[in-house]
């Protein structure tokens, strides 16, 4: 299961922004550290963004029983765009948040001087929350990626967060892959209007992860 979810989550959550890599590719980058011969060009980055998102689930799950803090948001931050052509950049700041404004989806979001401020916000609201379910999980998702903290990789991180959240309180995990993309972008552009498109999307989702606990043969609540 643990090798199911690093080939799944790594590979979709990076082909969602945007990653040219295969499903093999990324998959023999993990079982073997090498990508293969092939005839196209393949973008470097794309493999070192593969080979820290595997980094990134370990973290998730060494501390998927803590809170969710500042702290483990940036670390998530750091590990994804370690040595990447972005961390090279002078303006682009890697585990911490973004200088310059960004948009999410053609959406005004949190301005630089405001994201410290909106992120403590929002970890605190979402801390005192108690008995969490999975609609407040996604909640948190929204809130977070329309803040958009980081200059890239607020997606991998915010989804990084919610499959961290599911594991702690014992809610089936779910992996937004290619069919439910665009669902998935809706739900997140539609949400004050329409929360139900998300959800739905994310209990999709949640379904197919649960074909690959049925074939494990792992327990869950139903």
């Amino acid at each position: 299961m643990y090798h199911k979810v690093q080939i799944e989550l790594t590979y979709n959550s990076n082909h969602i922004e945007g990653s040219r890599l295969t499903h093999d590719q990324t998959r023999y980058i993990y079982e073997t550290n090498t990508i293969g011969l092939t005839d196209e060009v393949i973008n470097v980055d794309d493999i070192v963004e593969t080979a820290n998102h595997f980094r990134c689930i370990d973290l998730i799950i060494d501390k998927a029983n803590l809170n969710i803090t500042e702290n483990l948001i940036k670390q998530l931050h750091l590990i994804l765009k370690n040595g990447t052509t972005d961390s090279r950049k002078n303006w682009f700041v890697v585990g911490d948040y973004k200088k310059l404004p960004n948009e999410v989806g053609g959406r005004v979001t949190t301005s630089p001087e405001k994201v410290e401020d909106e992120v403590k916000t929002l970890i605190e609201w979402y801390n005192n929350i108690k008995n969490k379910t999975l609609n407040d999980i996604i909640e948190f998702h929204y809130r977070f990626e329309y803040i958009h903290p980081f200059q890239d990789g607020n997606g991998r991180v915010g989804r990084l967060l919610m499959f961290k959240e599911c594991l702690k309180y014992n809610i089936v995990p779910f992996i937004i892959d290619e069919k439910l993309k665009m669902f998935y972008y809706r739900g997140l552009k539609e949400w004050e209007q329409e929360k139900g498109y998300l959800i739905d999307t994310c209990l999709t989702a949640q379904d197919q992860f649960k074909v690959y606990l049925d074939y494990f043969r792992i327990e869950y609540d139903k």
